[in-house]
């Protein structure tokens, strides 16, 4: 068995891992290339292999750096199916489509504006590309060993870090290598944890916060701190969130302190089609979640829902204090940026960033404090207070990676660390050694490596 990484290498994005025996090629995640401009042109280059000769793509979960290049890996001749959990199909079938959409709204504000450098910008895939995917989609559920053939097996476990999310265990031949995707936390306020990790071989994990620690703050108190600040001075709360699963987690601690009367009855919006399509999702799929029937509904009903881009563009022009949750997380696009050129600008508003902002992203100079921001092809100045409540984060921090690896019934024989930037990634590395004696590597875009049979 082979493995060779095409993605996630000294990066967060663009996780694609291709695994290779005498007779199968499965591709493990197939995510886009996010953040910086050089990542990003990686989605618009020749595949380093051939998407015609791959049995199957299994994906951890939705989220796009791991799902979003399918609908391209389609375009360039793959014909086999997709493989995810229920839920990460459900979530599929609107991030896709919204994906392809976003692409061509791009394009098309491009052509008319006259900012980009193509002559037509062209879209990286539309949203009919999209829809046309999804044919290739089939779920199984979780902890069901799914037969690829006679010797090839691949099983779900549950990674707590959105809905859907799940470790990949492929066994071939008797020799095991586990996916973690992107880690879970054990006390995510609204998802239930990630289970053990399982006896395996060779394991491939995520270090997006390999070298920190979230702090262990209050995330209901701390939102009711910065909450009330900005309200007292009659300011606008500019949230972007990342539809699947940072949301919902902000809705249900609003509905908390709203419930408590720990915040004023100020109006709270939720501005983006997707983040409302994935909270009726999280309803559908309640078996995974920590929250009670009473406490999801109270979390889907706290906010006004905007739908049309009319109500949207109508929002620009109230004045505080008012909540606004709207995509995406990192502000690279979506009608978060309209509302950013819109409130921005204003000292009394709050810009709150809630986890990880990788580099590139207008959410990493708001982290860096750059006071202007390049939106739709202008300057944006930026004079409203920005903050992180980094507790949000749906990754795990290095202590609850370290903690997840100890739960493993035995030393796997090589652990290779992805998904993370380089410093995180070393940090983790280093960390893994130190506590545990674990032969470690972080390997490099296009490294293949033979993992030993029995």
């Amino acid at each position: 068995m082979n493995l060779t990484f095409w993605g996630a290498t000294a990066t967060v994005t663009g996780s694609k891992y291709l695994v290779e025996t005498g007779n199968r090629r499965i591709l493990v995640d197939c995510g886009l290339f996010q953040g910086l401009k050089e990542l990003r042109l990686r989605n618009w280059g020749a595949l380093p292999f051939d998407p015609r000769t791959l049995d199957a793509v299994v994906l951890t979960h939705a989220h796009i750096d791991h799902s979003g290049f399918i609908p391209l890996l389609i375009k360039k001749g793959f014909g086999g199916p997709v493989y995810c959990t229920p839920a990460t199909l459900d979530l599929c079938k609107i991030l896709l489509p919204d994906s392809g959409k976003l692409h061509e709204e791009e394009a098309e504000y491009a052509n008319r504006k006259g900012f980009s450098k193509h002559h037509p910008a062209l879209p990286l895939y539309t949203e009919d590309d999209a829809i046309r995917s999804l044919r290739h989609f089939s779920s199984v559920g979780w902890d069901v060993p799914f037969h690829l053939d006679s010797d090839f097996t691949f099983r779900f476990t549950r990674a707590g870090h959105i809905l859907g999310a799940a470790f990949v265990t492929l066994v071939n031949a008797g020799r095991k290598i586990v996916f973690s995707g992107d880690l879970g936390r054990p006390n995510d306020p609204v998802l239930l944890p990630p289970v053990p990790l399982e006896d395996t071989d060779y394991l491939v994990v995520e270090s997006t916060y390999g070298g920190r620690l979230h702090p262990r703050v209050d995330l209901v108190a701390e939102l009711e701190k910065c909450a009330n600040r900005v309200i007292n001075r009659n300011g606008v709360i500019i949230i972007p969130a990342f539809s699947v699963g940072r949301t919902q987690a902000i809705l249900h601690c609003l509905h908390v302190l709203k419930k408590g009367r720990r915040i004023p009855e100020v109006p709270i919006y939720l501005n983006s089609p997707l983040s409302m399509n994935a909270t009726r999702i999280f309803k559908e799929h309640a078996g995974e979640l920590r929250l009670t029937p009473e406490e999801c509904r109270g979390a889907c009903s706290v906010a006004r829902y905007i739908h049309t881009q009319e109500e949207s563009i109508a929002l620009n022009a109230r004045t505080g204090p008012m909540i606004i949750l709207s995509a995406s997380g990192m502000a690279t696009g979506g009608r978060v940026l309209h509302h950013l050129k819109a409130f921005g600008p204003d000292e009394k508003n709050l810009i709150l960033l809630t986890g990880f902002q990788a580099e590139g992203t207008r959410g990493a100079s708001l982290m860096k404090g750059e006071r202007f921001l390049k939106i739709h092809g202008e300057m944006v100045p930026v004079r409203a207070e920005v903050m992180n409540l980094d507790a949000f984060s749906a990754h795990a921090d290095q202590a609850e990676i370290l903690a997840w690896l100890a739960t493993a019934p035995r030393e796997p024989e090589e652990v290779f660390i992805t998904h993370g930037e380089p410093e995180q990634s070393a940090a983790l590395k280093t960390a893994i050694e130190k506590q545990f004696g674990w032969k470690c590597r972080f390997p490099q875009l296009g490294e293949r490596v033979p993992l030993s049979s029995r």
